[in-house]
């Protein structure tokens, strides 16, 4: 049982970290008017974008295979935000293929990529807002309604997250692009490290104020408080990367300060998958399921998935080659070339 809580949880981080940052530079996309800087923004993400996107679906088998009675209620309690958020993915999966092949009707694909970003990631922040608040649940089974996950703290959330992904967006543009791209990219930087801290502190006041169940267990489990101690701590860097203009440093303190708000939330949840009403234990398959699962989901997918993922990050590691602007064209632009043969 505790292998598929390890696959599950690092399911979910992977695809926060990864989807987060495509995601993000879909969300700056959107504050970017010139053709050129958002043929670069795909650019950067091209190679990688659909193949983070495999994480969500393993989070998702995992839940179904070996916790059947989180998923269910979890299904139950938010089939319109999944809904919404699948929708929101598919239609920027397409902006991202078709606004190549138009001209005329660019701005089409330009507002659906855009805000099918926006729309999947406020999705999963009022999702990840309303587990932290607490989902009504009876006798194992979801009994809030259609809207039942709706809420202010859930909201909050999902603004939150959209300021999240679009730091992790901006990160990924300092350490992929190169000339005026980067440094609209480090003009974003320091206003978004300022907006998710305001937003943390919001959060914070909220629960403190609305009394959420969860909160009592930072009185419970004072050792909480070092993650967002390392979370101020990549904070500093981070603004301290920003400020020398260190290209990588801005995307390993933005992924640490995921890293450590992820662990804050996991812990807090401990032992509970749905806090306060479905643990680990009570939500989990019968043990010969998980075992069976083992053999074929945890002996050869994961590592295939795991051994795509770091293929296809190195052969596209390094730098966009140049700034220049493809030429104009509605056919499918080849976005390989744009990388170096042997960048460092």
């Amino acid at each position: 049982m505790m292998f598929w809580v390890a696959v599950l949880a690092i399911s979910i981080l992977l695809y926060v970290l990864l989807d987060g940052f495509d995601l993000g530079v879909g969300i700056l996309f959107a504050f970017t008017r010139d053709e050129i800087d958002r043929r670069r923004m795909m650019s950067a993400i091209s190679p990688v974008w659909d193949g983070n996107e495999t994480w969500l679906v393993m989070a998702g088998t995992v839940l179904f295979g070996a916790f059947p009675r989180a998923y269910a209620t979890l299904l139950s309690a938010f089939y319109l935000p999944i809904i919404v958020m699948l929708g929101a993915l598919i239609l920027r999966g397409v902006a991202f293929e078709f606004r190549y092949k138009t001209v005329r009707f660019r701005w089409v694909w330009d507002l659906s990529f855009a805000a099918g970003s926006i729309v999947a990631t406020m999705a999963q922040g009022v999702m990840i807002g309303a587990l932290v608040e607490g989902l009504p649940v009876v006798n194992g089974g979801y009994a809030g309604g259609t809207f039942g996950w709706s809420g202010g703290f859930a909201w909050l959330c999902g603004v939150g997250l959209c300021l999240g992904y679009a730091l992790l967006g901006a990160a990924w543009l300092v350490g992929k692009s190169e000339g005026v791209l980067r440094q609209r990219a480090y003009g974003f930087l320091l206003p978004l490290t300022i907006g998710v801290g305001g937003f943390l502190v919001a959060a914070l006041c909220y629960a403190l104020l609305r009394d959420i169940r969860i909160m009592d267990r930072w009185l419970q489990r004072p050792y909480l408080f070092l993650f967002p101690a390392l979370g101020a701590l990549a904070s500093y860097f981070l603004i301290k990367g920003t400020l020398d203009r260190s290209d990588f440093l801005p995307f390993r303190m933005v992924s640490l300060i995921f890293v450590a708000a992820f662990a804050t939330l996991a812990i807090s949840f401990w032992p509970f998958m749905i806090p306060f009403s479905l643990t680990i234990a009570e939500a989990a398959a019968p043990e010969s399921s998980l075992d069976f699962m083992f053999w074929g989901a945890g002996l050869i997918v994961l590592p295939l998935i795991f051994g795509y993922t770091a293929t296809v990050y190195w052969l596209f590691r390094g730098k966009l080659r140049d700034e220049t602007e493809p030429t104009e064209t509605p056919a499918m632009v080849d976005y390989s070339a744009t990388y170096p043969a042997n960048q460092p």
